[in-house]
């Protein structure tokens, strides 16, 4: 529903989307060692001298020890959300943004699949989105702050990160200043590499080695406590960042793809009501599975019954009793009234009533209790009419409750 108020100045304006808020939490980040390992790797980023092939063969060299090389884990959150907001995170030709043939993605257009995704799952397989890792953060949780939040009693990823940074930048670690000298000294060579620069690579890959070199020895001496817990979520926190960024990845780069799977299945759905297509559909289907929609359709839509919706199983006993009311039963109540339990025995479709007009109503009664399995040997005739009368009027409420699961089988997604 859109509301009015505001409506005109939402209009009139731009959004002016920005991962500032994810810069702002990063950038408490920024001190020690880890403000001089996110230079370095803007520093690589941004060199225009070093192809591309070398820049990532650098990157190689200097991550021995990821969770050290913690400029690296911020650069490229940073780098993520910037491919989100500006769409190239879905890849196409940028000149044609939108088109779902080959153009690249839109921030729009991936905040309206997304939002359509939050029915469309539930309707398809009868879960929530989350359930299917498909929920609003499981696509923009990085630039939705999750980061700064927990669901359970533990701290946010950020905030236990932040208290290693600080905890390990206050301990002054001798291997610390080093790491940041030998962090400096590659900065230093990359911005000297001018374009007719000639055979710098043994000289870049010695500047390489000693920052890894650097990078072990600051681990090392973290062994042990308070430092080693610090250490070990470095660690533990770099991998959940790695673990949010590859999932949104992977459900953005993807998302053309998954929805026009689901809008595939559910056009597939709706040809189930033409008979022809029904049969075309079972007929020309190698797989059983997911033909027996299409077999099943008929009778599954007979069994749907809006009366007889429940949630829970004291809803199914009320249900039962309103539909007993509605049909007029128990239709007999008194089993001493002998001819209206003959009555209704011969309206029970279980007993074959053949003949029946030759018997007399204390016959029918007894007939009727053989065919039911009722034992009648040594019974008087009021105490066979109670026992079926029981019996008829069981088989009333149980076919109710059929009726029921069945209309509960053919609305259960399966």
């Amino acid at each position: 529903m859109t509301v009015s108020k505001g409506l005109k100045t939402l209009t009139e304006n731009s959004p002016n989307f920005s991962n500032q808020g994810l810069e702002n939490a990063i950038g408490v980040f920024k001190i020690g060692w880890v403000l001089k390992s996110f230079e370095l790797d803007t520093a690589i980023e941004d060199n225009t001298v070093l192809s591309g092939s070398q820049k990532n063969d650098l990157k190689d060299d200097i991550n021995d020890l990821a969770h050290i090389n913690m400029g690296k884990v911020l650069g490229d959150l940073v780098r993520h959300t910037n491919t989100i907001l500006d769409g190239s995170i879905i890849p196409g030709n940028p000149d044609i943004t939108g088109t779902l043939a080959n153009g690249q993605g839109t921030y729009l257009e991936m905040l309206q699949s997304v939002q359509g995704l939050q029915y469309t799952i539930p309707n398809l397989f009868g879960v929530l989105a989350a359930e299917k890792s498909r929920d609003v953060n499981d696509h923009f949780g990085t630039l939705n702050q999750i980061f700064l939040e927990t669901e359970d009693s533990t701290a946010p990823v950020f905030t236990t990160l932040n208290e290693a940074i600080t905890g390990i930048n206050n301990a002054g670690l001798a291997t610390d200043t080093a790491l940041q000298t030998a962090i400096d000294n590659l900065i230093a060579f990359l911005a000297s590499v001018v374009g007719d620069s000639t055979d710098f690579q043994q000289t870049l890959d010695g500047f390489a080695t000693a920052v890894a070199t650097a990078h072990t020895n600051f681990n090392n001496a973290m062994a042990a406590e308070p430092l080693l817990t610090h250490r070990t979520n470095l660690i533990n926190m770099r991998e959940k960042i790695n673990v949010q960024v590859a999932l949104e990845k992977s459900n953005l780069t993807g998302l053309r793809t998954y929805i026009q799977g689901l809008s595939t299945s559910s056009s597939y759905s709706g040809l189930a009501e033409d008979a022809q297509l029904r049969k075309l559909m079972v007929n020309t289907s190698q797989n059983a599975s997911w033909k027996t929609y299409f077999e099943e359709y008929v009778s599954s839509t007979l069994n749907i019954n809006t009366s007889y919706a429940t949630a829970t199983d004291s809803d199914k006993s009320a249900v039962i009793e309103q539909v007993l009311a509605s049909l007029g039963l128990p239709d007999v109540s008194d089993p001493t009234d002998l001819e209206a339990v003959a009555q209704k025995a011969q309206r029970d479709t279980r007993i074959d009533t053949a003949n029946y007009d030759r018997y007399t109503t204390e016959q029918l009664i007894t007939k009727s209790c053989e065919q039911l399995g009722i034992t009648t040997a040594n019974r008087t005739i009021g105490s066979l009419s109670s026992t079926l009368l029981n019996n008829m009027n069981q088989n009333d409420r149980d076919e109710i409750q059929q009726q029921l699961d069945l209309n509960a089988s053919a609305n259960t997604l399966t």
